[in-house]
C-alpha cells in the first residue's frame, strides 16, 4: 500500500488509512549522500548522456491521510553539473546553456500532488531555469519506509519526468552534415529521493 493510501473506487466508501501510513505524515530534508537528481540528454542522434547534479537541497512535508496536502521544495546548484567531462560541464555552464554566473540555481515548488493508485504518485509544480518559471509534472513511485542504524526516519522515491529545454530557452544547437543536431531538445529527468524525517 502506498504512502498516501490507494484510491477507492467507490466514491461514497469511508477512507480507511493504516497507522503505518499517517505516522509517515511529517517534515522531511532530502539527504543528498543518498538522493540523485539526474537527466539524459541524446547527443548527435546516435547514443544518450547522462549528467546529474551533485549540489542541491530540498524539503518534503508529506501527509500520510491526504496526499493533496504533500508538498516539494528543491533547489539545484547549476554549477555542480556532471557529465563525466570536464569540457563538456564547462560548456554546459556558459552563456550557450545554463550561465551559471547569472542563474546559479535551479528551483522546483510544487503546486498539487495526488495519489495515481498502488504506490505511484504525481506531483505537479513549477520549475524555474534560467530565470523562466514554467510547470512540471513528476511521476514518482514511494519505495518504502524504514528507520536507518543512526535512528534516522526515512522514506525513499523515485521519479522522473520529461521537459523540452527550449521551453526554458535552452536553445543553443548545432547541425549535423548527416542531418539532425547534436543535442535533443527532449530531456529526461530522472530522481532517487531518500529523506529524513525532521526531529
Amino acid at each position: 500500500m502506498g504512502i498516501f493510501g490507494r484510491k477507492d473506487t467507490d466514491p461514497t466508501a469511508t477512507a480507511t488509512v493504516s497507522p503505518e501510513l499517517a505516522a509517515l505524515t511529517g517534515d522531511y530534508s532530502i539527504d543528498p549522500a543518498h538522493s540523485t537528481f539526474g537527466f539524459v540528454a541524446r547527443h548527435a542522434m546516435v547514443t544518450n548522456v547522462k549528467g546529474k547534479f551533485n549540489d542541491f537541497t530540498g524539503s518534503l512535508h508529506l501527509d500520510g491521510t491526504d496526499p493533496s496536502k504533500s508538498s516539494a521544495s528543491i533547489d539545484v546548484r547549476m554549477d555542480s553539473i556532471d557529465t563525466g567531462s570536464a569540457d563538456r560541464d564547462g560548456h554546459l555552464k556558459t552563456a550557450d546553456f545554463f550561465k551559471t554566473d547569472e542563474f546559479p540555481t535551479m528551483t522546483f515548488r510544487s503546486t498539487s500532488t495526488e495519489a495515481l493508485g498502488g504506490d505511484d504518485y504525481r506531483i505537479t509544480g513549477d520549475l524555474t531555469i534560467l530565470g523562466v518559471t514554467r510547470p512540471l509534472a513528476i511521476d514518482l513511485e514511494f519505495n518504502g519506509a524504514a528507520k536507518d542504524p543512526f535512528g534516522n526516519e526515512r522514506v525513499g522515491f523515485e521519479g522522473k519526468a520529461e521537459i523540452l529545454r527550449s521551453d526554458w530557452g535552452l536553445t543553443w544547437n548545432a547541425a549535423l552534415e548527416t542531418g539532425g543536431v547534436l543535442v535533443s531538445d527532449k530531456i529526461k529527468l530522472n530522481f532517487d529521493i531518500s529523506a529524513i524525517k525532521n526531529a
